[in-house]
């Protein structure tokens, strides 16, 4: 449960780190790029022992690392797009339903255990996901040619979540945990590094300092934010169906409440039984 908790606490710390990008005009996408450089160093010489680096490519869990780099450029580029066309709160609501895809993965592929509170929990989780993210009073609408853009951001989160438990369960040793995570987010750096050079001929390139600032800020929670969720994925007690509907749940509510400390952040009521149902569903889905 530990790793469960630092994990939700990491999550909620980039929350933090997102809004005061826009507090300080930071690029995004540069201290993004930044960002998994400094995950995969934080990785690499606090979490990894006597490890050599000519033998990731022969690790078996190593294609899909690729896969899962290329999935965080890409969903956060969709993600972006999508925050243009339809507003924070529809990106907010698609990232963190997508936790259905891991849960319907666990339960149909691995067998996890499933029960009448838990499923009343999971559901739970993500009603409170909707409200807690609704932040005008009409709720959330989104123009039907523009309804593709979250709707990859579902699938591509949801994918991401379930190839990380498919990786963990089959491939990653315990001991390769934090390799296994640092060279995610160096092959998302080097696929973002790809992406600045391309703006670099084009013209549209300009790093400034405090892009690479916002960066270092994301990374350090960043990382630990994937590293605690693998090391959850491992603990006994909680199958992943659990963790995953725990973890999502737990960091949009405790993100709201960082936003209301922090940001002075208003709620109205629909956010507030939001954040009750998620309460309900955490208690729910832990006791099943």
């Amino acid at each position: 449960m530990i790793y469960l908790l630092l994990s939700i606490l990491s999550s909620s710390v980039i929350f933090v780190v997102f809004k005061l990008y826009t507090k300080f005009g930071i690029n995004t996408l540069q201290a993004i790029i930044v960002n998994y450089y400094i995950a995969c160093t934080v990785g690499f010489f606090g979490y990894i022992e006597n490890f050599d680096i000519s033998r990731v490519p022969s690790e078996s869990w190593f294609p899909g690392t690729l896969f899962l780099g290329a999935m965080f450029i890409g969903v956060f580029y969709l993600a972006a797009i999508t925050t243009q066309k339809s507003g924070l709160s529809v990106v907010s609501v698609a990232t963190k339903m997508s936790v259905a895809i891991p849960v319907f993965f666990g339960i149909f592929l691995y067998n996890e255990s499933t029960g009448i509170f838990k499923i009343i929990g999971i559901f739970l989780a993500l009603i409170s996901v909707y409200l807690t993210s609704i932040k005008k009073k009409d709720g959330i609408s989104i123009k039907k040619k523009n309804l593709i853009f979250p709707l990859l951001v579902f699938l591509g989160s949801g994918i991401i979540d379930a190839t990380i438990k498919f990786l963990e369960t089959s491939y990653v040793a315990e001991t390769d945990v934090g390799l296994f995570s640092s060279t995610i987010f160096a092959i998302a750096g080097i696929i973002g590094t790809g992406i600045l050079l391309f703006q670099s001929i084009t013209g549209g390139l300009k790093i400034t300092l405090k892009n690479i600032l916002g960066g270092v800020a994301l990374g350090i929670p960043n990382y630990f934010s994937i590293y605690f969720l693998v090391m959850a994925l491992r603990s006994p007690g909680f199958d992943s169906s659990s963790i995953f509907t725990m973890n999502n749940v737990g960091i949009v509510s405790i993100s709201t409440l960082l936003g209301i400390a922090f940001f002075h952040e208003r709620l109205i009521r629909k956010n507030w039984i939001g954040i009750g149902l998620a309460v309900l569903s955490i208690i729910l889905v832990s006791q099943s």
